[in-house]
Formats: C-alpha cells, structure tokens, sequence
C-alpha cells in the first residue's frame, strides 16, 4: 500500500495520514481503497481531498467498507474512496 493524506475539501483542513490503494485510474474516475494510519471517524456525508504518494491531489467521497477486516484497537476501518476527473 502508498502512503498519503487525507483533507477536508470545504477548508484543506488536514484529517490524517492514509495508507491507500488504487483498483482502477481512468480519465472520467478512479477509486481504491484506503486506512486511516489513526483512529478518526471520517463524515461519510463530507467531500475530500486525498493527496498521492507522488503529489497528485483529487476530490473524493468516502464509504466505510463493512464487509472487510477491521484492524487494531480502537478499529481502524477501510474505506472505499471515489473520485472524478483528472488527478492534478
């Protein structure tokens, strides 16, 4: 997995470090999947920005994945990440 960081969209407020993989990067949208590396509870209902490895930057939504394993205690969850247009 890459390592990278997760912001708010509405402010480019920093929410945490991410360990995130990609599954499919095309021209009209990409997403994968990613872990927190720190117990916060992301608002599913709010827009982010998630910044790559390599220093490209996306907006992207998230959705808790309930049906994959959770690690650590307190649970770090995965999330689905969805993102549309070009990674900049």
């Amino acid at each position: 997995m890459a390592i990278g960081k997760l912001y708010k969209s509405s402010s480019e407020e920093f929410v945490a470090n991410v360990d995130y993989r990609f599954y499919d990067k095309s021209e009209m949208g990409w997403w994968g999947e990613l872990v927190l590396t720190e117990y916060k509870r992301p608002d599913e209902s709010a827009s982010y920005v998630i910044e790559l490895e390599d220093g490209r930057r996306g907006k992207c939504s998230l959705r808790k994945r309930v049906n994959r394993a959770v690690t650590g205690v307190p649970p770090l969850y995965r999330y689905q990440f969805r993102g549309r247009g070009r990674l900049k």
